[in-house]
């Protein structure tokens, strides 16, 4: 039996090729959807974002009530799934402040509701499901929003509209639990 080197150049074309393989594979192997499971460090709830998510805190005004919230959020494929958590000096003002957030938010994307959505009154808890614009671009945002005594919090799904499947959307906001 024989036994036939390849040449060098092919030798090296054969292994570039075999590793381009190998990186291929494992990058197929790779969702789009990477579920991980979080737990917010100072606000009690407990969530799972489809990606890696980054946290930020900044002050915001909701209606004339300051307040620092913290943002932690995650993004795929033009989607950011998102939940933000702030403390309101007592339960009624962390009330008011999820009218204040749903309506901001709304406003991003020059959103409309519904009369009887625009007009419902939020009490503990409210949810969200709308279309605007955002960069010149259709977008959608799914939510709710909650309080827990001065505790509130905004869970939302927010990117071009029809690019976020369903399923996504509802695993995300029922994996939302307030701990």
């Amino acid at each position: 039996m024989t036994t036939r080197l390849l040449p060098p150049r092919a030798a090296h074309a054969l292994a570039f090729l075999c590793a381009l393989a190998a990186a291929l594979a494992l990058a197929a192997c790779s969702p789009t959807y990477n579920w991980r499971d979080y737990t917010s460090p100072d606000a009690r709830y407990r969530v799972t974002f489809p990606a890696k998510p980054s946290s930020a805190t900044r002050t915001i005004d909701l209606d004339g009530l300051q307040v620092s919230m913290t943002m932690t959020a995650a993004e795929v494929e033009g989607a950011t799934f998102a939940v933000g958590a702030a403390e309101a000096p007592d339960a009624g003002r962390a009330q008011a402040a999820l009218a204040a957030m749903k309506l901001a938010l709304l406003r991003n994307i020059g959103a409309t509701l519904p009369p009887a959505q625009a007009t419902a009154a939020v009490a503990t808890a409210a949810t969200v499901d709308a279309t605007g614009t955002g960069q010149g671009r259709p977008m959608r945002l799914v939510g709710r929003f909650e309080a827990r005594g001065p505790r509130f919090y905004q869970v939302i799904v927010i990117g071009r509209d029809k690019t976020v499947p369903p399923e996504q959307i509802e695993q995300f906001l029922t994996s939302f639990t307030l701990l």
